[in-house]
Order: C-alpha cells, then structure tokens, then sequence
C-alpha cells in the first residue's frame, strides 16, 4: 500500500545555514513534517552539503520542497544574485517556494539618515548594529577576518520582487518588517505555464 502522503517528510534546504543553531532554521519549517538539508559553502560549519548558492551542481534538479535562505543573499555581488536564484529555482520540486530575508536597504538608508552611519540602528544578540553595518556588512565580525560576511549589494521591495520574477517564480510576494526585507517565491507547478526567466 502506498505511503501516506502526510507522512512523506517534505525537504527545505537551508541555504546559506552557517553554523548549527536551532533557531537559524524559521519556524515554519520546524514542524515534524519538515526536513532540513544545511548547505554553506564554509565546511566548518559542517553542513550537509559543501556549495556555494551560485554553484549547488550536487544538488539534484527538482529535488526539495522549499529553500530557507537568511541574511546571505546580500553577500553576493549583484550579477551573481540571478545566478544563485536560478539556482534556488532549478532545485525546487514544482510547486516548490523560496522564503528569504535579507536587509531592508530602503530602512538602512532612513537609518543612516536619523542616527548617522555610527549611530545605533537596533540591537542584536551580537552587540549594537550601525548603519554602516547594515550596508556594508558587520564590521566587528569582518575585522576579526570573517570577510565573507560583508554585503556586496542591497534590495529593495520592487527590487527583489523584479529579480524574483526575471528568474522565474511565480506567486511573488516582498514585505518589509522592521529592519528586515522579506520574499517569497514559487516555483509553477507542472499544470500550469512557468514564466520564462529574464521575460
């Protein structure tokens, strides 16, 4: 007899995962129908795969149900966001999402204007957060050689959702929520038309 459906775990590759915490992965993927797959491309975070999001070849076409990517798309440069989108959108099953965050750079700029660039924008589990943090990349964490966490580009509302759309997912929806920029995307199911990328 075929397995239940219910009972099938469904994947979300977390991508960008860096090291293990529990709370890294969002809460809408903690539930016990969820599988998480880690994937960096740093190995001592010790992720379940080694990649990079512009290259993840060893990560089989149409193959997970959703992607997970926090606070890692922005560093990236901007001719590589594409890339590692149509990524994201190769691996999906159809029907497949991707939920990210990222920097707001619309709040950043409000930020750098009301405080300063070394104002106190918010703070974090990690010590008080400037405006030129938020735009350039965590100064503290950057100074004591972890240079892969600094921003090498920005997004706003409209320009995420454009970038969504040229690579292909449907059903696009960005918010901003504090400091923070929110989308999500979804790749079109088989019995429907998937927009070409780029159109």
């Amino acid at each position: 007899m075929a397995e239940s459906a219910n009972t099938v775990p469904k994947t979300v590759l977390h991508v960008g995962c860096g090291s293990y915490r529990p709370d890294a992965l969002h809460p809408d993927y903690q539930a016990p129908e969820w599988q998480e797959i880690r994937l960096d491309i740093n190995p001592e975070t010790n992720p379940d795969v080694v990649a990079s999001m512009t290259d993840m070849g060893n990560v089989r076409s149409d193959s997970v149900d959703a992607i997970w990517n926090s606070h890692a798309l922005e560093h990236l440069h901007a001719y590589e966001v594409p890339v590692a989108l149509a990524e994201f959108h190769r691996v999906l099953r159809p029907g497949g999402h991707v939920f990210l965050r990222t920097p707001d750079l619309q709040k950043t700029a409000e930020m750098l204007l009301e405080v300063g660039p070394l104002g106190v924008a918010y703070k974090s589990p990690g010590g008080p957060i400037t405006p030129l943090d938020m735009l350039f990349g965590h100064s503290a964490s950057i100074a004591a050689g972890y240079h892969e966490m600094t921003h090498k580009t920005g997004f706003t509302e409209d320009s995420l959702k454009e970038l969504f759309h040229r690579s292909g997912f449907v059903r696009v929806v960005t918010r901003r929520h504090r400091f923070d920029l929110w989308g999500r995307g979804e790749k079109a199911a088989e019995d429907e038309a998937s927009p070409s990328p780029g159109s």
